[in-house]
């Protein structure tokens, strides 16, 4: 479906990587000019889809200045980030260095030159802490939730999105903050608490035995990235600026997780079991509805369903590496 940035430059930062890629392949589809920045620490070239310009950059790079004055980009799909919650935790000044700076240098290069709109992939989850028994009943998580970041990486996401906000008012550039709940799908890396998915599907496609951490029954919100995709063409296209959720108010456990994926892969592995991680968040689950209301936007594709099509796609990934 053709965008409003039809024919208009576009940088997707993190584009080659999981989300950012799906993005960019949805932005070439809707007829776009899209740029790519990524330093490819995560993502891969083979991501990139034709069509789409390739700049090989670190998102904190005195050269994203020079690009911005080069390209003149309408919008911004800001997917760069430092995302592993743990790494936030060893090393909170790289967090924040990638997080919050990164996305200062590109909002500075941005306000010179034109930007008018920001996509920006915020979390949900990491911002929120705990599901508050006084805020819906300790059910699904609305943008009213108290943010208590219990992480650097929460922090440094709330923080940017308060960026945002001053960019907006000072300088006249629009925003939506998408605070995804927990993505899973094709392309995924198997990397960090958000790889859940992909870790699972690649040890049992491998004939090895995946450890859940404690009793499993910690529980997230898990949402295909398809429809993820559509909420950010959505926010792209949508006026003015924004924070919203992009989740499925369902709350799934690891166990339940494990055993989906297991028996699509026909693995027949035990459910093993090993120490919880300190510290980790037991409940994420949130409250989709003001996206509904304000974008049209809602998810369709049901847990079971995703992570077929996963485990599908990781099959046919290895069996297109080995032919």
């Amino acid at each position: 479906m053709p965008s409003r940035y039809a024919g208009r430059p576009v940088l997707v930062t993190g584009g080659a990587g999981f989300i950012g890629s799906q993005v960019a392949d949805a932005l070439v589809q809707a007829g776009a000019e899209v740029h790519i920045l990524d330093d490819l620490s995560g993502g891969r070239r083979e991501n990139v889809p034709a069509g789409a310009t390739l700049h090989v950059m670190d998102i904190r790079d005195a050269g994203v200045a020079g690009l911005f004055e080069k390209e003149r980009f309408a919008a911004m799909m800001h997917f760069a980030a430092q995302m592993d919650v743990r790494r936030s935790v060893a090393d909170p000044v790289f967090d924040a260095g990638v997080n919050v700076l990164g996305l200062l240098n590109a909002l500075e290069a941005g306000r010179r030159n034109g930007l008018e709109r920001v996509v920006f992939a915020s979390t949900g989850g990491a911002i929120y802490g705990e599901p508050d028994p006084e805020v819906n009943g300790g059910g699904p998580q609305p943008e009213t939730h108290p943010t208590r970041p219990a992480s650097p990486y929460g922090i440094t996401k709330l923080t940017s999105e308060h960026y945002l906000w001053f960019y907006r008012a000072l300088y006249g550039i629009e925003f939506v903050a998408l605070r995804f709940a927990n993505v899973y799908g094709p392309r995924q890396n198997p990397h960090g608490e958000a790889g859940v998915v992909a870790i699972f599907t690649e040890r049992l496609l491998d004939g090895a035995q995946p450890t859940i951490n404690g009793p499993g029954t910690q529980t997230r919100d898990y949402v295909f990235v398809g429809d993820v995709v559509r909420a950010v063409m959505a926010a792209l296209d949508a006026e003015g600026s924004d924070v919203l959720n992009v989740g499925t108010g369902v709350e799934s456990d690891v166990n339940q997780l494990f055993r989906v994926i297991n028996e699509r892969v026909g693995a027949g592995a035990p459910e093993a079991h090993g120490e919880a991680k300190p510290g980790e968040q037991q409940r994420s689950v949130l409250d989709a509805s003001r996206i509904a209301e304000r974008l049209g936007w809602r998810p369709e594709v049901p847990l079971e369903e995703g992570l077929a099509r996963t485990v599908d796609w990781f099959r046919a990934k290895r069996a297109g590496a080995g032919a």
